[in-house]
């Protein structure tokens, strides 16, 4: 890594605290590990990272409270959450309080560097295309904070929050196949569990939108047993 990235550490326990510093050092990242949660908050706002390890048990502030306060002034920052309970209640309310990924203790460390590298990748993926309020398809293009399509003839067709939302998805993984259950937590942030058919509607408007032959797409692909992609064919 030419510029190391930052990763910010929250866990109490002093054995796990220093073999997970450990391993993220031995990787190249530039870790900076604290043990609760309001000396998070303060080493957050001072400094930037590009990811936030964070265990849910912590002393006086538990880590889903400092996740709500991180997601209040930062969206983008891809947070981890560490758990010693098993349990689904668990992971939804982890990932309604913005979190990312979540792993359960006791963990694989392969398997958590595994998992930092692949969050840390999709953020700074995302940081590429945070500039753009707006992407070209063909003639086509989406604004994303307006939530509309322009046409090649100029006509703007309103899109939906959600129809943004699964666009923004896969331009963002472009090239990259995305499973359903990304797209779950994603765009539907697990509040309601839409059917497979659901988001397979949602492609088959996206051809409608984009695809000059709709039976023979090139843009958007539903993968057997995978999900979806979007494919970049310039």
């Amino acid at each position: 890594m030419s510029q190391k990235l930052r990763v910010l550490l929250v866990e109490d326990e002093d054995h796990l605290l220093d073999a997970i510093k450990l391993n993220l050092e031995l990787e190249g990242y530039k870790v900076h590990a604290v043990k609760d949660g309001k000396t998070a908050l303060k080493v957050f706002k001072e400094e930037r990272f590009n990811l936030v390890i964070l265990d849910v048990m912590l002393p006086e502030m538990d880590g889903f409270q400092v996740c709500e306060t991180i997601r209040l002034e930062n969206t983008e920052v891809p947070i981890l959450f560490l758990t010693a309970k098993n349990t689904s209640e668990d992971r939804v309310m982890g990932l309604k309080k913005g979190a990312d990924d979540y792993l359960v203790k006791p963990f694989n460390l392969e398997e958590l560097i595994l998992r930092v590298g692949i969050l840390v990748k999709r953020s700074l993926k995302s940081d590429d295309l945070k500039e753009l309020n707006s992407y070209k398809i063909g003639e086509k293009t989406i604004y994303f904070n307006s939530f509309e399509l322009k046409q090649d003839d100029g006509v703007i067709v309103p899109l939906t929050k959600k129809e943004t939302m699964l666009l923004k998805l896969l331009i963002e993984r472009k090239n990259e196949a995305v499973s359903r259950e990304q797209i779950l937590e994603t765009v539907w942030n697990y509040d309601v569990y839409p059917s497979t058919r659901t988001i397979d509607n949602f492609i088959l408007t996206f051809r409608k939108y984009f695809e000059p032959d709709q039976k023979n797409p090139v843009y958007f692909h539903s993968i057997r047993g995978v999900g979806y992609k979007f494919t970049d064919i310039h």
